[in-house]
């Protein structure tokens, strides 16, 4: 079998196991019972990190993600000249107060889309010329509404390769401010990147969407990062437009919450095994991270959750509940995660209203429905989705296609099913270095 090849240029010196060219999961003994605390919100470390370097003064930034996502992202804001000083688990930002040290210089974004979309505005809104890149399947996701967008503000791009897509070098003097519209169907990441940088254009920018936000949460998510560093845009009542008034961020002390995304593979390993994993420091009811939306699937496949004040714990069940549709467009991340569970269900279940995951990593939703149909397993593949039937997984050694979500919902079929192999286990780097480690811990036995 021919697996896709990893980019490794892409991998952080805060990555592992990329020496290795095989994980295999295997079924612990019996059902899981453990207590872990997640790293930080990969969304929000990057957001906080962009945000305290435009910002006057010294930021910490504590509980920071140390994830290839989030050091490609302060390797960036060093390049420009950003002090950023790592003790433990904070990262100390000095602010440049929107005027980058370095005018000029080559910047490489790794595979993170958040780094891809949110440094362009942030650039923009400075002045000088810089050139980015990034990994082979960034250079071929998304970024034209932005780009379009930021050149209707004043920017100049030239492309090295491909028209609207890294690599590019940009010049900048500043943004102009006034309206500016983008589209909300293709990445709200478009939209995050524009208002991170909006206080700084030398007018007010109001920021006008068109149609239907993917995953909103997102956006209200920089919002309230934006108004934790001192600016309050101001949302319309339907959503559709943003006015974001002039200013400059202050520096702050900022506690990130642990990565939602990430806890819901420990939350499914608890459901597949009738174990209990109980992850610490989440507020359930409070979190603007939408991932967590996961917990009410797993209540609906017959999970019991536990939200307490500062943690979640999921308590599994002997025979996972099937038979209904789900709508993924807020928390489209976990659709991967949902996938892996569907073969063990009691009914088949369909995902729908994720057609943008397939510009991701990789199309998520077909290489889904590729691994899937290797273990024997009958899937349906739709446009926006897909539907999962129950069945029994026959042992294979599956494709990560070099992407970290793949690799993690797919291990999570090796705790019901042996002989469940997976190429490139180094890829689950990009935002959980650890997670094959926090798996052993938790008593899955882990072989390379």
């Amino acid at each position: 079998m021919v697996m896709g090849q990893p980019d490794l240029e892409a991998r952080s010196p805060w990555s592992a196991n990329n020496d290795k060219p095989q994980v295999e999961i295997h079924p612990p003994v019996g059902a899981v019972n453990g207590s872990l605390r997640v790293p930080g919100s990969k969304s929000l470390t990057n957001r906080a990190l962009v945000i305290a370097a435009l910002a006057e003064g010294r930021s910490a930034i504590h509980g920071i993600l140390k994830s290839d996502d989030s050091y490609w992202c302060m390797d960036a804001l060093k390049k420009l000249g950003v002090g950023v000083t790592i003790e433990g688990e904070t990262a100390y930002i000095e602010g440049c107060g929107g005027k980058w040290p370095n005018p000029s210089g080559e910047l490489y974004v790794g595979a993170a889309g958040t780094v891809a979309r949110f440094l362009p505005a942030a650039l923009a809104a400075g002045t000088g010329e810089w050139t980015l890149r990034g990994s082979r399947r960034m250079s071929e996701r998304p970024l034209a509404p932005l780009l379009r967008a930021l050149t209707s503000l004043g920017t100049r791009f030239q492309y090295g390769e491909k028209e609207l897509c890294l690599p590019l070098t940009l010049q900048a003097d500043g943004l102009q401010g006034g309206e500016v519209t983008l589209p909300g169907s293709t990445s709200s990441q478009f939209i995050s990147g524009l208002l991170l940088a909006a206080p700084y254009a030398k007018e007010p920018l109001t920021l006008r969407i068109e149609g239907e936000v993917v995953q909103r949460d997102y956006v209200r998510m920089t919002l309230d990062t934006m108004a934790a560093f001192g600016i309050r845009p101001e949302v319309s009542a339907d959503g559709q437009s943003i006015a974001v008034p002039r200013g400059c961020y202050q520096a702050r002390a900022f506690q990130l919450e642990p990565d939602v995304s990430t806890c819901g593979y420990f939350w499914a390993l608890a459901a597949l095994t009738a174990g209990r994993v109980r992850i610490e420091g989440i507020d359930a009811k409070n979190t603007t991270q939408p991932d967590i939306e996961i917990l009410e699937v797993l209540e609906r496949m017959g999970c019991t959750v536990l939200r307490g004040g500062d943690f979640v714990e999921v308590q599994g069940t002997e025979r996972l509940k099937g038979g209904f549709t789900m709508s993924m467009r807020k928390s489209s991340d976990q659709t991967l995660t949902i996938a892996a569970l569907a073969p063990f269900a009691d009914g088949p279940i369909t995902l729908t209203d994720a057609a943008h995951i397939r510009h991701h990593e990789c199309d998520r939703i077909s290489a889904i429905c590729a691994e899937l149909s290797k273990l024997g397993i009958r899937v349906d593949e739709h446009h926006d989705g897909l539907t999962v039937y129950p069945g029994r997984p026959v042992p294979a050694l599956l494709d990560s296609h070099d992407d970290h979500r793949m690799a993690m919902a797919l291990s999570l079929i090796g705790l019901k099913a042996g002989g469940i192999r997976i190429s490139d286990p180094g890829c689950v780097s990009k935002t959980c270095p650890g997670y094959f480690d926090q798996l052993s811990r938790l008593g899955v036995r882990i072989e390379y």
